[in-house]
């Protein structure tokens, strides 16, 4: 009787544990990335850590190399006919303050960085907002680009997204890259590269808007516009948190 006792304990301390530890591992598969990045992002206002764009020179074959110094470097052949478009950014390691940390493109092809929350992605191009199965591909790479808006420089409305209703377990994962797009403010700055190009942009607008509102989507601007969606409430698909940026100079 007691060796049975025992077994029937030990079973349902057993499914107990299981079940507890289950639910953990899949609580920080889920809500991990966007934790990670809260926290990083707090650690940093602590410790008044900044992160800057490193010097980054685009070669006339199209390769990205940081600069370990401020000196000037060779250049893409097309780099100087657009002036916001500048291919050398930021800081070279060595100018870096001893709080900074160098950031460097995941791609300049097409990419995104934002300093402030330490942002840096792939931008996929001509995403589908409206096909489940093709951004919800797009967004297991980076950052989705709405098919028919602008691209980087041109007037026009350019839409870039990072969210997915495909399963819940993936709104958060899908979501971390913008996580923390609610903390930018007006005069903020948003780094697009394209064509191994830099285009900066300059937050100047932050709201929140319903699901079903699209208007943000359709927006037409006689201006370079980029405008970033991400989920609101973090984790969930309640809201779209909006932030629109206009290109440098214009």
């Amino acid at each position: 009787m007691a060796s049975k006792r025992f077994k029937k304990i030990f079973l349902i301390r057993f499914f107990i544990y299981f079940a507890m530890i289950t639910g953990t591992v899949m609580t920080l598969a889920q809500f991990g990335p966007v934790l990670s990045a809260e926290l990083n992002y707090r650690m940093d206002q602590l410790t008044g850590k900044k992160h800057r764009l490193a010097q980054t020179v685009i070669t006339s074959e199209g390769q990205t190399q940081i600069g370990s110094n401020g000196s000037e470097g060779p250049k893409a052949s097309n780099a100087s006919s657009m002036p916001e478009a500048s291919v050398e950014t930021g800081q070279g390691f060595s100018d870096l303050a001893a709080n900074e940390e160098a950031i460097k493109p995941v791609s300049t092809e097409f990419g995104l960085v934002i300093e402030k929350i330490n942002a840096n992605a792939k931008i996929v191009a001509n995403v589908d907002p409206a096909n489940e199965k093709e951004y919800t591909k797009a967004l297991a790479e980076g950052i989705a680009q709405a098919k028919g808006t602008t691209n980087p420089g041109e007037d026009g409305n350019m839409f870039l997204f990072s969210h997915s209703t495909d399963a819940p377990w993936n709104i958060a994962r899908y979501n971390a890259i913008f996580y923390l797009l609610r903390e930018l403010e007006a005069g903020d700055r948003v780094i697009v590269f394209y064509q191994n190009r830099r285009y900066d942009y300059i937050v100047f607008d932050k709201t929140t808007a319903p699901a079903t509102d699209i208007s943000f989507l359709i927006n037409r601007y006689d201006r370079p516009v980029l405008t970033l969606q991400t989920c609101d409430p973090p984790g969930t698909v309640l809201n779209r948190l909006i932030v629109r940026a206009k290109l440098a100079g214009t």
